[in-house]
C-alpha cells in the first residue's frame, strides 16, 4: 500500500520566477548609477558658484566682494570626487569589499551634504578677503548675503548618499565589470581548442605562431 505525503515538494526555481529579480536588479543598478553621477556633478558645479556676497570698507568707500563654495569649504567637491571613485569601484569588487566601498560612497555623500549645509551661513571667507583687500585685519563685511547654492550642493550630496544606500542594500545582486564571470559570479567555461587539421594550411600557420610543432603527433 502506497502513502501520499501531504507535504509539498519544493520545486526548482524557474526562469520566469528569476526574471522579476533580474529586472529589479537592473532598475536598482540604473538608479544607483544615475543618482551617484548626478549627485557628484551637482556638487562639483554648485560648489564653484557664489555662496556669499558683501561689501568691505576700503579707503572711505566700499568694495563689493563675493566668495564661492571653494573659498568657503573645499570639502564637498573633494568628497564628490571620492564618491565618483567609489561608485566606479563598486563594480570592481565583490562580497564584503563591495559593502565597504558602498559604505564609503554613502559616507562621502553624507559628508558633502553636511559640509555644504554648515557652510551656507559662513562669513569667514569674506572676512578674510576684506582683510586682504583693505590691509586691515580687523576689517569686516557689511551688507552680507548668502545664495541658495550651498543648499543645491547639499542636495547633490544627498543624491550621492542615496546611491550609496542603494549599493549597500542591492549591490550584492549587481554584476561586476569583469567579463570572465557570469552574473551569478561563476567562471565562464573556456572553450577547448579545435584539433589541429594538417590538411588546413591556416591551422599550421597558427600552430607555428603559438610556438608549436605542427609536425609532431600528439
Amino acid at each position: 500500500m502506497e502513502y501520499v505525503s501531504a507535504v509539498p515538494v519544493p520545486q526548482p526555481r524557474t526562469e520566469a520566477a528569476a526574471a522579476p529579480d533580474s529586472a529589479a536588479s537592473r532598475r536598482t543598478l540604473a538608479a544607483g548609477l544615475l543618482l551617484g553621477a548626478a549627485g557628484a556633478t551637482v556638487v562639483l558645479l554648485a560648489s564653484g558658484q557664489t555662496w556669499a556676497e558683501g561689501k568691505a570698507a576700503v579707503g572711505g568707500g566700499s568694495l563689493p566682494l563675493s566668495a564661492d563654495g571653494q573659498d568657503v569649504t573645499g570639502l564637498p567637491a573633494a568628497l564628490a570626487i571620492v564618491g565618483l571613485a567609489a561608485l566606479v569601484a563598486v563594480f570592481a569588487v565583490r562580497g564584503g569589499g563591495r559593502r565597504v566601498v558602498a559604505g564609503l560612497l554613502a559616507l562621502s555623500g553624507l559628508g558633502a551634504a553636511l559640509s555644504a549645509f554648515l557652510g551656507a551661513s559662513d562669513s569667514g571667507a569674506l572676512d578674510e578677503k576684506a582683510a586682504r583687500t583693505s590691509g586691515d585685519a580687523a576689517a569686516g563685511i557689511t551688507a552680507l548675503s548668502h545664495t541658495a547654492w550651498p543648499y543645491v550642493t547639499a542636495a547633490g550630496g544627498l543624491l550621492i548618499l542615496l546611491a550609496g544606500l542603494l549599493a549597500l542594500r542591492y549591490g550584492s545582486r549587481w554584476p561586476t565589470m569583469s567579463g570572465r564571470y557570469e552574473r551569478d559570479g561563476t567562471p565562464r567555461p573556456r572553450k577547448a581548442p579545435r584539433p589541429l587539421d594538417p590538411d588546413r594550411p591556416e591551422d599550421l600557420w597558427k600552430a607555428l605562431d603559438r610556438g608549436e610543432d605542427p609536425t609532431r603527433e600528439a
